[in-house]
């Protein structure tokens, strides 16, 4: 029986749609009803089961490390110059496993010599076995570059986020110190510096790039820190009452810390090619140490005569700086989403 309360437009079709207690079932004549009816099903089905490809109602959302894990996983990039960059630190720290020599071991008689049975990589000026020399070499230049990568990054990084969440006269002093460091030439800066030092160590050119390089990491980490702090869950936890530190270490610090990781990755290729560069000119590390640059050095003016000295001390050099700033380029793009 027709409900008075109710118009029917023709063909017995009702406008105002079913009651909340009425079933709706398809017309099975494909008009618009059918049609809303399987937008319905979509996105009822959507709300279920959960978008496509992303997370379901039961599963935890992916934080940006852990997306950043996702992406890296599946980057040919990082993989293989993960690869190399653990090669390399293997044999920095057990060299013995694929060269069982004395790189001081040396031997005037084979001044030059090329390849040989049990000598891939022929001899020095001074007869030392090249490829003995080359695999140590990676001890000094790795030790120097991750230690001097270490302390540039939490140098700069704390410097930088505490002059950046706090501002004021100690935010404008270490942007003008950082202007006075960054005037000084790297070179000319490591000519004079370590020339007045004595020490054989690594620490000396450890010491001298971490001076020169926090300004860098601090600026980078200036920037993020005020970035972080001006989002609304930082001024939410500032206005239910949360300290500095607290909103320091548990808001910002975990937001801000992606970019000054990821220059430190690209540095660290960058302070391995500079300690060779200094040691090239004589005022980084010095012999008894065995590097790289050392190697090249006495290398360079034997290039004619026996350019297998300068080229495989010199090959690995640029593999393992190629390295870095591949790893350096891959943990960017994984971090920053605006790069996917």
């Amino acid at each position: 029986m027709p409900d008075p309360e109710r118009p029917e437009g023709p063909g017995g079709y009702d406008p105002v749609g079913p009651r909340p207690h009425e079933a709706v079932s398809p017309t099975g004549q494909g008009g618009p009803m059918d049609l809303a009816l399987e937008e319905a099903e979509s996105v009822e089905g959507i709300e279920r089961d959960g978008p496509p490809g992303g997370t379901g109602p039961g599963e935890k959302p992916r934080s940006l490390w852990s997306d950043a894990w996702h992406q890296l996983r599946r980057n040919p990039v990082f993989i293989i110059s993960s690869l190399m960059i653990l090669f390399l630190v293997i044999i920095s720290i057990w060299p013995q496993l694929i060269a069982s020599g004395d790189p001081l071991q040396c031997d005037l008689s084979k001044s030059q010599q090329g390849s040989s049975p049990g000598h891939p990589f022929g001899y020095d000026t001074q007869g030392c076995d090249v490829y003995t020399r080359t695999v140590y070499g990676a001890r000094a230049s790795i030790t120097v570059g991750v230690c001097a990568t270490l302390g540039a990054a939490l140098l700069g990084s704390l410097l930088g986020g505490l002059a950046g969440f706090f501002g004021g006269w100690g935010d404008a002093l270490l942007s003008r110190v950082a202007d006075i460091f960054f005037g000084i030439p790297v070179v000319l800066g490591g000519l004079v510096f370590l020339s007045v030092v004595t020490s054989t160590t690594v620490w000396p050119v450890v010491g001298f790039i971490v001076l020169l390089g926090w300004p860098q990491i601090a600026r980078i980490g200036r920037g993020s820190v005020i970035t972080a702090k001006q989002n609304d869950y930082v001024q939410a936890a500032r206005a239910l009452g949360a300290g500095n530190s607290r909103m320091m270490l548990r808001h910002v610090a975990p937001n801000a810390i992606a970019p000054v990781i990821v220059v430190a990755t690209i540095a660290l290729g960058t302070y391995i090619a500079l300690e060779a560069t200094l040691s090239f000119l004589g005022v980084g590390l010095r012999p008894p140490t065995v590097s790289w640059g050392i190697d090249i050095s006495n290398a360079a003016s034997q290039i004619r005569n026996a350019p297998h000295m300068l080229l495989w001390p010199a090959g690995a050099l640029s593999l393992t700086v190629l390295a870095f700033i591949m790893l350096g380029d891959a943990v960017r793009d994984a971090l920053d989403p605006k790069l996917r």
